[in-house]
């Protein structure tokens, strides 16, 4: 792109405009609201106190449902490629689940913490939510909402370069059914029940399907999933249980693509909290959690061509299960003067419980992968006990300790101080503070001067790993950042600007790296340490005639640590006319050039589009496509051997929604 078309598009984003802005889950019609009051939507993700937009001390972006729905993606994952300073790519593991580019940072570790509900899903194996929970259905979200930056001041370990917090329907009462191209058929439900002025119930359950479109490599990407929730709030008493289960198959692994390869993940989850005071002044409230995460994974590692002494391709994964139980009190209280403070305990059991092994050669014998035909197995099994994973079977103790007080000094002034203290017994403690300062000059000028630093703690795969692909250092320690924001928003009663430029200080980041010149075998080191600026744009117009605009533009100023996109950008044009609803939507992405995979991919933009038919009050139809162009494209990845991973081509589908 020429600095001529940079600045055009600069241009573009300031008079055109923003993306996800939260409708009041009361009104679920997009158009029924003015910016004006899309923004002064409540949040709470950014500081456990009401906020809006402005006033909260992170930059945040909010999509509700509408926009979820306008946008017609499918995977809540999907929606980090509309927020600036985020993108979410297929990656290089089996099934090739979800992997984050978060503000040039480009790494397979987990540094977007994902919640749902409140409740993290990065658990102590991998750190990704997305190798065990790789598909999180859109037609159970309420709203999703994203912190652009450190949030370990609230959140701990792994919300480093961003949050992303998915909420899911509770009042709602629909079905809606959908089929499309590529084998897609997909049915989701969602039933609220008021018992009682004290007693509420809700489920929400959703099933997902496809065959998947066949790629030149010679295989293709299905799905299947199922999703499965309840609630029950009893007066100040509130049971949640969740459960999810996920199957990518065939497509990736880091030998290769091949048919063969496996990934099915499981979770289970259930809370029980209360709410012992809650006054106009003060809160007090207790929660205890438990989640089960499973994952039986196995992928390529090397063809049959490439064994000396084999006839058949090699597949190695794992077969691991691991939980978390958190126990959480939080506390809140306004003083006379107005200062909010809010603290809070935590306390954290991770452990992973079960560590086996499956692959296609083993001996059993010895004990020991032993890749020659006399130990070949026939299929994929699962071996347990296997004795070079049992170190993996570690567990993490953690006690948290957190605090924030909100002081506004004026209505043109507020200032807000917090800090969390984390010990992870015998391996790290790290203390993440936090600054915001935010100042309206003018009625419609906010001023935000941001200040925070994050940290991750190292996962068992990291620490302890013993297999044929990468071998875990035990020494490593957590890797930490320090962000800094300037932030300018304008908002007019029907536009907004936001503009974001943040210097990240990055320190001690873990990486991987080759063992083997042939780069087959990797162990992690704590070697990077580097520095990223940039600057985010977003914004959104309102036009008269029910037209919205809408774009969003990212611009690093330094180079990525590792290669990912340094620019990259959004745009959302939206048009109602009596029952009809027409969305168009793109993404692009800069070229990305790394002359030692020999990888390059030049820029490109997809194009999705949704058009929806309101049927009656109750119901509606909606059409929805993805890559209308059919682009071809791969995203890079370092460890491929041609660093290409394949992009997804066109899918189409038709939705059916009915409300009751």
């Amino acid at each position: 792109m020429t600095l001529k078309q940079t600045a055009c598009l600069f241009l573009c984003i300031y008079t055109i405009p923003l993306l996800a802005t939260e409708a009041a889950t009361q009104a679920d019609d997009l158009f029924a609201l003015s910016v004006e009051d899309l923004l002064e939507v409540h949040v709470d993700i950014a500081s456990k106190t009401s906020e809006t937009l402005a006033s909260a001390p992170s930059t945040i972006t909010v999509f509700n449902r509408k926009k979820i729905a306008l946008l017609g993606v499918n995977n809540a994952f999907e929606l980090m490629n509309f927020v600036p300073g985020m993108q979410s790519t297929r990656g290089d593991w089996v099934g090739a689940v979800p992997k984050d580019h978060a503000r040039g940072v480009y790494l397979d570790s987990g540094n977007i913490l994902v919640m749902i509900n409140g409740e993290r899903l990065n658990e102590s194996s991998f750190g990704k939510a997305s190798v065990y929970m790789p598909f999180i259905p859109v037609e159970v979200i309420d709203k999703v909402e994203f912190i652009r930056g450190p949030g370990s001041a609230l959140y701990g370990s792994n919300a480093f370069l961003g949050v992303m917090n998915i909420v899911t329907k509770s009042h709602a009462n629909e079905i809606s059914l959908a089929v499309g191209n590529v084998g897609q058929a997909s049915a989701a439900f969602s039933l609220s029940q008021q018992v009682n002025e004290q007693t509420h119930l809700f489920a929400n359950g959703a099933y997902n399907r496809k065959s998947g479109e066949r790629y030149p490599q010679g295989v293709k990407d299905p799905l299947q999933s199922i999703y499965l929730e309840a609630g029950l709030d009893i007066d100040k008493l509130a049971v949640r249980g969740r459960y999810n289960q996920v199957e990518l198959n065939d497509f990736l692994n880091l030998g290769g693509y091949s048919e063969d390869n496996q990934h099915r993940s499981e979770n289970t989850f259930i809370s029980v909290g209360y709410d012992w005071l809650d006054t106009d002044t003060s809160t007090f409230s207790s929660k205890v959690a438990y989640t089960h995460h499973q994952i039986q994974s196995a992928g390529l590692i090397a063809t049959a061509d490439s064994l000396p002494l084999a006839n058949y391709d090699f597949f190695v994964g794992p077969a691991w299960h691991t939980s978390d139980l958190t126990i959480n009190l939080d506390a809140s209280h306004e003083f006379d003067n107005g200062w909010l403070f809010n603290s809070g305990l935590e306390y954290n059991h991770a452990e992973q419980q079960k560590a086996d092994l499956r692959s296609n050669y083993f001996d059993v014998s010895s004990g020991e992968i032993i890749v020659e035909d006399p130990f070949y197995q026939g299929s994929i099994v699962t071996i347990s006990n296997y004795a070079p994973f049992q170190s993996l079977q570690a567990t993490f103790e953690t006690r948290s300790i957190y605090g924030q007080i909100k002081v506004p000094y004026s209505e043109q002034f507020t200032l807000f101080l917090g800090a969390r203290y984390d010990d992870v017994k015998d391996l790290d403690s790290n203390l993440s503070p936090r600054i915001a300062a935010i100042y309206r000059p003018a009625e419609a000028h906010t001023l935000k001067l941001q200040y925070g630093e994050s940290f991750r703690t190292p996962v068992t795969n990291e620490l302890y790993s013993n297999d044929d692909v990468t071998i875990g250092n035990p020494n490593l320690k957590s890797e930490y950042v320090k962000t800094t924001e300037l932030v300018w928003r304008y908002e007019r009663q029907d536009w907004h600007v936001n503009s974001v430029f943040f210097y990240n200080q990055l320190h001690d980041f873990i990486n991987i790296v080759p063992l083997s010149a042939d780069n087959t075998q990797f162990t992690f080191a704590t070697q990077l340490d580097d520095t990223n600026r940039g600057v985010e744009l977003d914004s959104m117009l309102r036009l008269p005639n029910d037209f919205s605009l809408e774009a969003t533009y990212t611009q690093y100023f330094d180079t990525p640590m590792k290669p990912t996109f340094k620019r990259f950008a959004s745009v959302i044009a939206n048009y109602e006319y009596q029952q009809w609803l027409l969305s168009v939507n793109g993404v692009w992405r800069d070229e990305v050039n790394v002359q030692t995979s020999n990888f390059k991919q030049p820029a490109y933009l997809l194009l999705g589009a949704v058009v929806s038919w309101q049927l009656s009050a109750r119901s509606q139809l909606s059409f929805k496509a993805h890559n209308i162009l059919d682009k071809q494209y791969d995203v890079f990845d370092p460890r491929m051997a041609d660093g290409a991973v394949a992009g997804v081509g066109s899918e189409y589908s038709v939705h059916y929604q009915i409300k009751f």
